[in-house]
């Protein structure tokens, strides 16, 4: 067996490495697609954030557990 300047990694850090990869191949491969969608009809990909609107305060409605 001839010797090695530096150890093997661990199969975990390969495995990691490789995860991280084909996660990000993945997300570009659904960018790529979803604006190739959006191109063909027409509209924008990423959508445009809509403003929102906070309701008028007499008009709220208080959510969650009652006081006790």
């Amino acid at each position: 067996m001839k010797p090695t300047s530096k150890p093997l990694p661990a199969l975990a850090d390969i495995e990691r490495e490789v995860v991280a990869e084909s996660r990000e191949w993945g997300r570009q491969r659904l960018e790529e697609r979803l604006q190739k969608l959006a191109e063909e009809h027409g509209e924008v990909f990423p959508p445009q954030a809509t403003p929102q609107q906070t309701p008028d305060a007499a008009k709220r409605v208080r959510g969650g557990k009652a006081r006790r």
